[in-house]
């Protein structure tokens, strides 16, 4: 089996007297995305701030990347391995067009050094036909992001990160606010993360939208990991069954109901 693109070993996160992670063992593999479950306050967000280098994890725990450890992390060499992150509708820069959004901060540059926005609008163009789904003429690379739709923003964010050979695309909350339709858009594209062989982390509260495009499911209550769930072994049902003991019981009582 392949290295895992992240692991985590033995990772915990106190603030004060806070402790908002306790003995995490995570991984992500390539070509696999997991969906990260759990309440508000249960530690999603630190997990994922200690894989982008936002946070550092307490003494004795362990971040690797493709098998090779990695000690203080940070933003900036977390992104030098392929971490990339779409946030919700916030990762674009609305008044800019597709091409500025998809090229930002990567620019392609000419032979003479200057941009080459000939070269970013042909790229983008291509992207927006093969990979987003683009086919209307009245959308096109010097569209402005503000003018198109939640679903539509979040698929330029994911294919941006595609595009660049993000080893690891962490996806937070992607679908809020999103309808029906957009959010099956967004759901499309999370798939072809794992299609591309690319890491996926896809954070949630809405098992509704995280089931049908995942590879496994990891819950995390009050710091701690409640239960890890292939799906190919549970039902979405069982799933749910499983998600209202660790709220009723906590961790112990979801281990316990999980080696019945």
């Amino acid at each position: 089996m392949a290295e895992p693109t992240v692991r985590l070993v033995n990772v915990s996160k106190s603030f004060g007297e806070v402790k908002s992670l306790q003995n995490i063992h995570f991984e992500v593999y390539p070509g696999e995305v997991v969906g990260l479950l759990g309440d508000n306050g249960a530690g999603k967000s630190t997990l994922i701030k200690i894989i982008t280098g936002y946070h550092q994890p307490d003494v004795g725990g362990e971040i690797y990347f493709h098998g090779q450890r990695v000690d203080h992390l940070s933003v900036a060499r977390a992104r030098q391995l392929g971490v990339e992150t779409v946030y919700q509708e916030k990762a674009l820069a609305d008044d800019q067009s597709v091409w500025r959004n998809l090229f930002m901060g990567r620019e392609i540059s000419n032979a003479a050094g200057f941009m080459d926005i000939q070269r970013m609008r042909a790229v983008t163009q291509q992207l927006m036909t093969e990979h987003m789904g683009f086919t209307s003429k009245a959308v096109n690379p010097d569209t402005p992001v503000r003018t198109m739709s939640g679903g539509e923003r979040q698929g330029i964010a994911i294919t941006r990160a595609l595009h660049f050979e993000a080893e690891l695309i962490i996806l937070d909350e992607p679908t809020m606010a999103l309808s029906l339709s957009e959010t099956r858009k967004v759901l499309d594209f999370i798939a072809n993360i794992a299609k591309a062989g690319k890491a996926g982390i896809f954070i949630d509260h809405n098992i509704f939208h995280v089931y049908p495009v995942v590879d496994r499911i990891v819950v995390l209550d009050r710091g701690m990991i409640a239960g890890q769930f292939t799906k190919a072994d549970i039902t979405l049902e069982e799933l749910i069954d499983r998600l209202y003991l660790v709220a009723r019981t906590g961790r112990l009582a979801a281990a316990q109901e999980g080696d019945a």
